[in-house]
């Protein structure tokens, strides 16, 4: 199947203008079970209001934000549109910034960004991808999606660009709100360190190659499926739960051990 772009635009910084378009980059197939009665019928969902004990049509559904409990202010569509954002179809750069300096925390959503040769010429685009790469830079900006401002970072990624979608950072959760965040209160003897960087230089390869990893539950659940379309019995094998490692300096021993066979 040809993919299809889900966004045209540009991209710009001072005066130069990159015609673009946006590719999702994940392929997330999700397989969505629908609830159904006993008798296999899909069940339908009600707008219902328990207070006036009936059944709300769409058109008399308003948005509100509760304030207090069980007290909200109410807006009409009318009170929304005004603070709507006005769609620019352009991917503002604001910054440029050392690849080191991104932390993948942040990010929440990938696009390919590929030049659109309809709308202009492609030696900018080739300019920008070139400039990265070379200095190991990625550039910070912010963009329309969705009628919402993202902020966007677009990396070299490689023969082209991938932009990903930043959380703001008052989107992310403060750390100091995770207790066990503060750090191990533990203190680590020598011999347990020098065996566990041992373990970690056996598991350790030369080159990351994600091809190699699959979602296991995705894979058992075409099976199932594909069984249960053709009536026949699944059977599956359960892995069996590892136990807690009580004795750290035994665990980083017999590790090594099974390892090394």
């Amino acid at each position: 199947m040809v993919a299809r772009s889900s966004w045209r635009g540009s991209i710009s910084f001072g005066l130069v203008t990159i015609p673009v378009k946006l590719y999702t980059a994940t392929n997330k197939r999700e397989y969505v079970f629908n609830q159904l009665c006993q008798n296999g019928h899909r069940i339908k969902y009600k707008k219902w209001c328990p207070t006036e004990d009936r059944e709300v049509p769409y058109s008399e559904i308003k948005k509100g934000y509760e304030v207090t409990k069980d007290n909200y202010i109410v807006f009409e569509k009318e009170d929304l549109q005004k603070i709507r954002l006005k769609t620019t179809r352009s991917i503002d750069i604001k910054e440029f910034i050392d690849e080191d300096e991104l932390n993948p925390i942040f990010i929440d959503d990938s696009y390919y960004v590929v030049p659109d040769s309809k709308n202009g010429n492609e030696k900018p685009y080739a300019l920008l991808v070139k400039i990265l790469n070379d200095n190991k830079m990625v550039a910070i900006g912010k963009v329309i999606l969705k009628d919402k401002e993202d902020l966007i970072a677009l990396r070299p990624y490689q023969r082209g660009i991938v932009m990903h979608v930043l959380n703001y950072l008052d989107e992310m959760k403060p750390v100091d709100e995770i207790p066990e965040m503060t750090g191990p209160k533990s203190k680590l003897d020598p011999q347990e360190i020098s065996l566990g960087k041992l373990l970690v230089q056996k598991y350790r390869n030369k080159e990351f190659d994600i091809g190699e990893y699959s979602d296991s539950y995705i894979q058992e659940l075409k099976k199932l499926i594909d069984a249960k379309s053709k009536g026949k019995i699944f059977v599956t094998s359960t892995p069996k739960e590892k136990g807690s490692t009580k004795d750290l300096l035994q665990a980083l021993k017999a590790s090594i051990e099974t390892k090394k066979k």
